[in-house]
């Protein structure tokens, strides 16, 4: 059985709030995602992206080919 872990990696991007509001928009329109919990940690407030494996890489290539880095 696979580890909750390792879905989640494939299944969610996190992001810092202040982040996910520059690229919202686009993230939205282009692919088929749900944005959820906006919450607290050590660096501030988070978002949680989450989709499909294939719209996850999808989404996490569109941000790293604007400079994003994740992970």
């Amino acid at each position: 059985m696979s580890e909750p872990v390792a879905l989640r990696e494939t299944t969610q991007l996190v992001l810092p709030l202040d982040l996910f509001e520059e690229f919202r928009d686009e993230l939205n329109g282009r692919f088929t995602l749900t944005f959820f919990e906006v919450g607290d940690d050590a660096d501030g407030e988070f978002v949680r992206v989450i989709g499909s494996p294939v719209e996850i890489r999808d989404a996490s290539e569109f941000l790293s080919s604007r400079g994003v880095r994740l992970g």
